[in-house]
């Protein structure tokens, strides 16, 4: 906040998701602590975006366009400003768009054909169901769900039970399995957006049947194959979650604040027992010993491996880390904030 005015959130002047995570994250702590100075800001990115009349420009190719809506609801209901919802309209009106696999799968992006992504579950899922809730279009819960189902169905490793983090159904990508149109590896931001999003679904979708009683055994399913990766050392995870014995790899820290957002949720929510507490406790204990840093600016997240597209094992170990980059900050809130929550359950 002290480095950024709303619209300078890298990247500056743009709807994009890495703010909106970041943004994310601060709404969970504006709604804890009733700061407003942290409500203003979250609304200052979208007012500098959307006009009154709820224009604004945007990708209408790809699903992380979706994912930055997701404030919008809260927007709308605190201020009760029209143009937060027209814009909410126009981004669900992208699945309707959006090419598809064969068996109606959304593409991550138009530029990606035949792929979906697991960081595509994440981006649209939670939105389309808090716009169904809103809009009282429940036949979108179907749709989320359906998109997962299909991830599980053609993404999940038999051995580990983890999720790949692509799938090229045409198998013509140059990392696609060509017998499973896999990529070929579990990369650690991609697991932890499935799980985040698992989580996000639930909690959208609530107490009313919709169809999702399979999720709450995925997510104890998900919770039970991630922690057998726990480095036990530090607590958290590698850039390639299974590879952690290969010396090029390396603990990263926007996929271990994930796993850790998703496991504090299924502690709250009742999803996996209390034995997992301990695994918890360490990994944050972890984060905070080894990924961040405090100076006369306040607290620092390093470790951060920055955007990343699928790819083999050596282009992963390969992709820069940074400091405060939005992906991490942005999963460092949601944590720490799910850790306070269940620990002052």
């Amino acid at each position: 906040m002290n480095k950024f005015t709303p619209p300078e959130l890298p990247p500056a002047m743009r709807f994009h998701y890495h703010q909106s995570v970041f943004l994310l994250g601060m709404l969970r702590v504006w709604e804890e602590t009733g700061n407003d100075e942290y409500f203003q800001y979250i609304k200052g990115y979208y007012d500098a975006l959307i006009d009154d009349e709820g224009n604004f420009e945007y990708d209408r190719d790809q699903l992380d366009a979706i994912q930055v809506g997701i404030l919008l609801f809260k927007l709308h209901e605190e201020t009760g400003h029209k143009k937060y919802m027209i814009a909410a309209r126009k981004l669900r009106h992208i699945i309707d768009t959006i090419n598809r696999t064969t068996e109606n799968g959304f593409w991550h992006k138009d530029k990606y054909p035949y792929q979906m992504w697991l960081d595509g579950l994440f981006m649209a899922g939670p939105y389309l169901v808090k716009y169904a809730n809103q809009f009282h279009e429940k036949d979108l819960i179907q749709v989320v769900l359906y998109q997962e189902r299909l991830m599980r169905k053609h993404m999940t490793d038999p051995k580990t039970g983890l999720l790949f983090h692509a799938w090229d159904e045409k198998r013509v990508q140059p990392w696609a399995n060509k017998d499973t149109g896999c990529s070929p590896e579990f990369w650690g931001r991609s697991v932890g957006w499935y799980g985040t999003a698992l989580i996000d679904i639930l909690e959208a979708i609530g107490d009313e049947y919709q169809g999702q009683e399979e999720l709450p055994v995925e997510v104890a399913k998900y919770i039970e194959n991630v922690v057998k990766f726990q480095d036990e050392k530090t607590g958290l995870w590698y850039q390639v979650v299974d590879k952690g014995d290969q010396e090029d790899n390396w603990l990263e820290s926007s996929s271990s604040s994930l796993y850790l957002y998703t496991m504090a949720k299924a502690l709250h929510y009742g999803f996996v027992g209390k034995e997992y507490e301990e695994n918890l406790l360490r990994g944050f204990s972890g984060l905070l010993e080894h990924m961040t840093r405090e100076d006369a600016d306040g607290l620092h997240v390093n470790g951060i491996c920055i955007g990343t597209s699928a790819g083999t094992y050596e282009y992963y170990v390969g992709r820069p880390t940074s400091e405060d980059d939005l992906h991490g900050v942005g999963a460092f809130l949601l944590a720490a904030m799910a850790v306070y929550e269940y620990l002052e359950k």
